[in-house]
């Protein structure tokens, strides 16, 4: 689609996202004709709005491999915007994701709080995720008032999305998992260790599930 057509699928569709629609594509060959549980921010709680929420959505997928897996709307580009057209990202060029155990509701919203959180840092700060990057709860664990012995968050490139160039430019997936504080000393220490770390827990679990009852250090 050249600028053109893309100005003119604007006017003819005024609530035309083609980022949204790309993150979907996406997810479709996966998930194919599931619904997802999806939860929306509220319009006049986000940040174009003054409020202090930088993300417009969360969808919830059921894994056909016994987790649940939560994708991000709003690090990239999800409506018509022409100057963004073309670009080499789409925004800040990903989306995040992270896997749990199968769960309820009441189970998941603290990754939700924690991926928005993220996403705030990253737009008041101007700082983005990459893979091999480490998150520190700095000692406190991961899921407020909990337990759970990780306390920190990796960032890897989703096992399954591979991401997509967009009209806007390049889209990637980003998931954010679980670690435990020796893990985390240990990456700190060497931040090469995070690759050793990451085959250590792709043996065990290929799709990274962030399982707050894990007690087991795969490194340090």
């Amino acid at each position: 689609m050249d600028l053109e057509e893309y100005k003119k699928k604007a006017a003819e569709q005024d609530d035309w996202a083609p980022g949204w629609e790309a993150i979907d594509a996406c997810l479709e060959p996966i998930y194919r004709d599931q619904k997802p549980r999806h939860f929306g921010t509220h319009f006049h709680a986000r940040a174009i709005m003054g409020g202090d929420q930088y993300l417009d959505g969360y969808s919830v997928y059921e894994s056909p491999h016994g987790h649940v897996h939560i994708v991000t709307y709003g690090m990239s580009e999800l409506y018509t915007n022409e100057e963004s057209f073309g670009g080499e990202w789409s925004k800040w060029g990903y989306e995040m994701t992270i896997r749990l155990p199968s769960c309820g509701e009441a189970d998941f919203m603290w990754a939700i709080d924690v991926l928005s959180k993220l996403a705030r840092y990253t737009y008041t700060s101007k700082r983005f995720l990459e893979p091999m990057q480490y998150i520190s709860g700095g000692g406190n664990p991961i899921k407020a008032e909990s337990d759970t012995k990780l306390t920190g968050l990796l960032v890897i490139n989703d096992p399954e999305l591979s991401g997509t160039d967009t009209l806007y430019g390049r889209l990637d997936f980003l998931q954010l998992v679980g670690i435990t504080q020796p893990e985390l000393d240990a990456v700190i220490a060497d931040p090469d260790q995070a690759r050793t770390l990451t085959e250590n827990m792709r043996k065990d679990d290929p799709f990274f599930v962030t399982d707050l009852g894990r007690t087991k250090n795969y490194i340090g």
